[in-house]
C-alpha cells in the first residue's frame, strides 16, 4: 500500500487522498469505526477514538511518520515475512518459529529509526543526514541548557529556514520520540549502604537488610526515614542489549569476526586473539570457537574521586567491559568500551564488590548460555550469540585490601 502520502504536505490532496486511504484500511481490517488507535503524533497509537475525530487529529497534528508498518491497524508484521526468509531445517523442525519469536520489537524499531534516520536533511543534502542533524541539535540543547518550548520553536525556525521537503521534526516530542528509540535501558537498584546485598530477587520487597537489619531507606537530619528514598542506587546498564545493536551496524558486525579472518604474520603477540588463554578457550570449547561471533570479554573496575577534590573521601566505582573481538584500534576505543555499573559511595565496596556484580554476572551466564534471535547486519541472518569472560584488569595495590 503507497505511504508516500505521510510525508506530504498536510494541505495536499495526496494527503488527504491518503488519509480517506488509511481510515478504509483501518476500518476493513479492524472491523470498527468507534475504537480504532489515533496514528497522529500527539497520540502515537495510544488512544482509541472513532473515525470522525482521528481524520481530525491527523489533520491538525499531522501523523506519525514513523509509524511505517500499520500493525495496529491491521498490517501483518513485515520482521515475521523477512523472517521466513531465514526458515532452515534442524534436526527434522523448522526454524520458522525460533526466528519469528525470537525477534525483539525493540530491535526493530532501531532497525526503522536508523533506516528513517539516513534520510538527507533537505533533498540533495550531502553533509547531514536527519538523524545526525539531530543529534547535533540535541547536543547543543543539552550543553546550553535549552527549555523544551526554546527547543521546539528552533526546530520551528530550522524547519522554515530550510528548503521545502526537510526532515527536521516539527516538535521537542517528535525529536525525543526518534531518540528515544537509539536509547538503552538502564535499572536503578536499591542497595544496602553497608553493601551486604541488592534489593533484587527475592529481597525486592524487602525494607531492611537481612544481613544486618539497616533499613532500605534513607534517613534525614532530623533521623526519620524518607520512606521511598533508598539509602544507596546502583546504576546498572545491561550488557545484552548493547550487543545485539553493535550487530546491526554492517561495520561493527564485521569488525566483530576481524579477529577470525587475521594471519598473525611474524608470530609476535599483536592480540588477545595470539594469546595461550584465548588458545586454551578454543581447545576446551570448540563449539564456542567455531562462531567467530562469539564474543571474548574482559572485565576492568576501578574507583575514582568525581569531585575532583582532596578533601573528598567520596568514591565511585565504575565497571566496564572491553569487546577483544574488535581489531586493536578499535577495542579500547571508548565507544566501545562498555559501562555496565556505577558504584556510588561514600566509600569504596572493597571486598563486596561481588554483592554488586549479581546483575551482570547472570546478564555473562545468559551469554555463555546464548541470546537466540541476534541479528547479523553484516551477514543478513539471525544467529544465537554467546560470550565469554576470559580477563579481568584489576590495580589490587591500589584497593589496599
Amino acid at each position: 500500500m503507497d505511504k508516500s502520502w505521510m510525508h506530504s504536505d498536510r494541505r495536499s490532496k495526496a494527503y488527504e487522498f491518503g488519509v480517506e486511504a488509511f481510515l478504509n484500511f483501518a476500518v476493513e481490517n479492524l472491523l470498527t469505526t468507534t475504537h480504532i488507535r489515533c496514528p497522529c503524533l500527539k497520540c502515537v497509537n495510544l488512544k482509541l477514538f472513532g473515525v470522525g475525530i482521528i481524520r481530525d487529529h491527523v489533520y491538525f497534528n499531522g501523523i506519525d511518520q514513523s509509524y511505517k508498518n500499520w500493525t495496529f491497524h491491521g498490517e501483518p508484521w513485515k520482521a515475521t515475512t523477512n523472517a521466513s526468509r531465514n526458515v532452515e531445517e534442524d534436526d527434522g523442525h523448522s526454524m520458522y518459529s525460533f526466528v519469528s519469536e525470537e525477534i525483539d520489537m525493540d530491535d526493530n524499531e532501531f532497525a526503522n529509526v536508523i533506516g528513517d534516520g539516513d534520510q538527507p536533511v533537505y533533498p540533495g543534502c550531502r553533509k547531514y543526514m536527519k538523524l545526525s542533524a539531530l543529534v547535533k541539535l540535541y547536543n547543543l540543547k543539552a550543553k546550553h541548557g535549552m527549555s523544551d518550548v526554546c527547543f521546539t520553536e528552533l526546530l520551528i525556525l530550522q524547519g522554515d529556514l530550510l528548503p521545502e521537503g526537510n526532515t527536521i521534526p516539527t516538535s521537542m516530542y517528535e525529536a525525543k520520540k526518534t531518540l528515544c528509540a537509539l536509547g538503552l535501558s538502564y535499572e536503578k537498584m536499591h542497595a544496602c549502604p553497608n553493601d551486604c546485598i541488592l534489593y533484587r530477587k527475592e529481597y525486592e520487597d524487602s525494607t531492611n537488610c537481612p544481613t544486618c537489619g539497616i533499613s532500605r531507606w534513607k534517613e534525614g537530619k532530623d533521623s526519620i526515614l524518607k520512606e521511598g528514598v533508598p539509602a544507596k542506587v546502583v546504576w546498572y546498564f545491561p550488557p545484552i542489549p548493547r550487543f545485539k545493536r553493535m550487530f546491526q551496524s554492517h561495520e561493527t558486525a564485521k569488525s566483530l569476526t576481524w579477529h577470525a579472518a587475521r594471519k598473525s604474520i611474524d608470530g609476535q603477540m599483536s592480540h588477545p586473539a595470539d594469546s595461550p588463554s584465548w588458545k586454551l578457550l578454543d581447545d576446551k570449547w570448540p563449539e564456542f570457537a567455531n562462531e567467530p561471533r562469539n564474543l571474548r570479554l574482559a572485565l576492568s573496575s576501578d574507583g575514582f574521586n568525581p569531585h575532583s577534590s582532596l578533601s573528598s573521601r567520596y568514591s565511585c566505582w565504575p565497571v566496564i567491559l572491553v569487546t577483544y573481538n574488535l581489531p586493536p584500534w578499535l577495542c579500547m576505543k571508548r565507544k566501545f568500551m562498555m559501562l555496565t555499573l556505577l558504584i556510588f559511595g561514600p566509600k569504596q565496596p572493597e571486598n563486596d564488590i561481588d554483592v554488586y556484580l549479581e546483575p551482570l554476572i547472570d546478564d555473562l551466564k545468559s551469554l555463555w548460555v546464548g541470546i537466540r534471535g541476534v541479528y547479523d547486519a553484516h551477514n543478513g541472518e539471525y544467529f544465537t550469540l554467546r560470550a565469554a569472560l576470559m580477563w579481568t584488569i584489576n590495580d589490587f595495590p591500589a584497593y589496599g585490601n
